[in-house]
């Protein structure tokens, strides 16, 4: 028999090394993934990974971002992720449209993270209600979306801001002739904010709103909509390579005053330069017939973060997670995250758009994928070409019921 003391001995040593190793797994932390779209030109990015590295500092967790900048890649790769069950732990995505239906069996309702954690008191988003009745997402930011103009290269050819249709086709004559690009668009990449403005020019609240079942049901301003991409097209409006480039360098035209127009959101507001602010504005869009600019304007709250079934049912990072989730919607982290950076022209003319206007939902929101992608990926391309008609292009968009039988 050993003596008692080398039994206690060994005692000692082996609490002593389960204690190290505890030690140790709490020093690394918990290892968290996330991914969101505050990425590339958005000037909320820096302070996206500041918060992410001052909640690791905090908790000695360790987060994984993969964000980058929204676009159908981006969207289609975090719906693959979900369908493969590689989701991350806590997301930032799109919420209240066809594009969340797909991962909400896959992320968790806010009231249910309150009931498990009172103390958050999470808020809940009556805007973000999905069509079970449930909130899974805590919004950002709101936005809105419009034509944004250069006023100096505007002013420097002798022209009026294009307020109603004749001074917008004025625009785009003079502009071709100056070799300034009337309006910068990507037509095979992002052509969603044409494919959306192009509709307020020609329809009313209630006809945009429309959610038809079959092609006999969509309104005829659908229809003068698309054909009106092809009038555009025709008339010089867009780059010679509007089909072949990306919306990245269609965004760096603009930015650089090499066109004069843009439709876009306000996340591209905040991520223009400062010196800018005073010499862009946006404008809502001009109407195709009669005077004056439609009297509502694209906007909403579009994304939020969710909190990921994956990340809930782990014993190991569902508190990291909530700590997390928590963290980036603080007020204080939501300011940060905000358009905090718009200001001048830019704001005032943004604040003008929506006042008295009625605020719209875009369309493709209410599509599911399938027929959202053919609609702007397959179809305005080749309506903007003239190789498929205006009406073609709805019945083919309509054959896939994308608003649901």
């Amino acid at each position: 028999m050993q003596p008692i003391k080398y039994r206690m001995t060994a005692a000692l040593l082996c609490l002593s090394l389960i204690l190290c190793l505890s030690t140790g797994a709490a020093a690394d932390g918990v290892r968290l993934r996330t991914v969101s779209s505050f990425a590339g030109a958005d000037t909320a990015a820096e302070a996206y990974v500041d918060i992410l590295k001052e909640y690791e500092s905090r908790t000695g967790n360790t987060v994984t971002d993969e964000s980058a900048t929204s676009d159908e890649t981006w969207k289609t790769g975090v719906l693959n992720d979900f369908a493969a069950g590689n989701e991350p732990d806590v997301l930032f995505f799109f919420a209240a449209s066809a594009d969340s239906a797909p991962i909400l069996s896959k992320v968790v309702p806010i009231a249910e993270i309150n009931a498990a954690y009172p103390e958050l008191a999470l808020p809940e988003n009556p805007a973000l209600r999905e069509e079970d009745g449930r909130i899974y997402a805590i919004p950002a930011r709101s936005y809105w979306e419009g034509l944004y103009v250069n006023t100096d290269l505007f002013e420097a050819c002798g022209l009026d801001l294009p307020t109603d249709w004749e001074k917008l086709m004025t625009a785009i004559r003079r502009f071709k002739e100056e070799g300034i690009v009337p309006i910068s668009v990507s037509l095979t990449d992002i052509p969603h904010y044409l494919a959306e403005f192009v509709i307020l020019a020609c329809a009313t609240a209630e006809e945009q709103q429309a959610r038809p079942r079959s092609m006999e049901e969509v309104p005829e301003s659908w229809i003068e909509a698309m054909a009106l991409i092809r009038e555009l097209y025709e008339a010089g409006a867009f780059a010679e390579d509007a089909d072949a480039t990306y919306e990245s360098a269609a965004t760096e035209l603009f930015r650089a005053k090499k066109a004069a127009m843009q439709f876009d959101g306000s996340w591209l507001a905040s991520s223009l330069p400062a010196e800018n602010m005073d010499t862009i504005a946006v404008l809502p869009m001009p109407l195709r017939s009669g005077e004056g600019a439609a009297d509502c304007y694209i906007g909403g709250i579009s994304m939020g973060f969710y909190l990921t079934r994956r990340a809930w049912n782990s014993h190991e990072r569902r508190g990291a997670a909530v700590d997390l989730l928590r963290e980036l919607t603080r007020p204080e982290s939501l300011r940060r995250l905000g358009n905090q950076a718009v200001a001048g022209r830019l704001l005032t003319s943004a604040e003008a758009m929506a006042d008295g206007r009625q605020m719209l939902s875009p369309l493709q929101d209410a599509m599911h994928r399938e027929a959202r992608e053919v609609w702007l990926l397959e179809c305005i391309p080749a309506v903007a070409s003239g190789a498929m008609t205006a009406r073609e292009c709805w019945e083919k968009v309509m054959s896939l019921s994308p608003f649901g039988e």
